[in-house]
């Protein structure tokens, strides 16, 4: 039994474990795999818990809110995505600690089964947290010229954007007042907020600022067809959910694990159809 987990806040409901189980099964290995909530949000109580997992023979784990940031410091090796983005969702505990970051090369794969050689072109970034962080990178991967950061929280949003700049890349901040130009402006539209989860119901966007862009991303998956892809889809955006994201990154957490291929074709029908997920918007 192969043991990898996930350390995060607020993590009872995730779909990790079930995402990996299966891509243990499509593989033949038996995964067990566990929620970790570390005791409060600071960064001892992070290493707290990373350190009981590599006690207990944990082959690997994902990490989410608020620890992606915070684990580069406990690692003895960064693979260079992990290092472009600043943070981590993944880390493989053998020899040491390698901290990987399959939001970033996830979203590359999801955009690209979704929407092809399409240039990403001008994106407003709404959200500029973990995740927000990882797709900004991505984004220049895919043909992003710019991003504009778009976060309600002033300091995160230009800490994201001085960060792309550094990097070489090209980013601009946007308040409130300048929302609408930039989503008019804008050929992609990326949700990367908690806004649209069910627990969160609403549309981070004000509805008449969809129309005129090529393409949308909403980094939310519960549900998979949020108020910001169905303002996008009815305005004639093509999509890439959060769902597609949810799963890139779980098989590229999954390989790195395990230092093995998925299909994942076969994967994402297999995940689809156990838990029954569908998406008026998306096919």
């Amino acid at each position: 039994m192969i043991k990898l987990g996930l350390i995060g806040r607020s993590i009872a409901k995730s779909s990790s474990p079930s995402l990996h189980k299966l891509l243990g099964e499509l593989t033949g290995y038996a995964i067990d795999y566990r929620l970790h909530e570390p005791k409060d949000n600071s960064p001892a109580a992070f290493a707290e818990t990373l350190q009981q997992l590599r006690a207990e023979g944990y082959r690997g784990c994902n990490v989410t809110y608020p620890f992606k940031q915070v684990a580069l410091d406990l690692v003895s090796q960064t693979r260079p995505e992990a290092e472009l983005v600043g943070s981590t969702n993944t880390l493989l505990l053998s020899d040491g600690v390698l901290a990987a970051n399959t939001d970033y090369t996830g979203f590359i794969r999801g955009y690209r089964s979704r929407l092809g050689d399409l240039p990403a072109g001008t994106v407003l970034l709404i959200g500029a947290g973990g995740v927000g962080r990882a797709v900004a990178f991505g984004l220049f991967e895919v043909g992003a010229s710019e991003v504009i950061v778009f976060d309600r929280n002033a300091a995160a949003a230009q800490s994201l954007a001085d960060a792309i700049n550094a990097a070489g890349f090209s980013a601009d901040v946007v308040g409130a007042g300048a929302l609408a130009d930039a989503a008019r402006l804008a050929d992609g539209l990326v949700n990367c907020t908690p806004v649209g989860h069910y627990k969160t119901p609403g549309n981070p966007l004000p509805p008449e600022l969809f129309g005129g862009q090529k393409w949308a991303f909403d980094a939310v998956y519960t549900p998979l067809d949020t108020e910001f892809l169905t303002e996008a889809h009815r305005h004639g955006l093509a999509l890439m959910s959060g769902f597609d994201l949810f799963i890139y990154q779980g098989i590229d957490a999954f390989e790195i694990f395990m230092d093995l291929k998925v299909n994942a074709t076969r994967a994402l029908a297999a995940f689809q159809q156990r838990y029954a997920l569908h998406s008026e918007l998306i096919r």
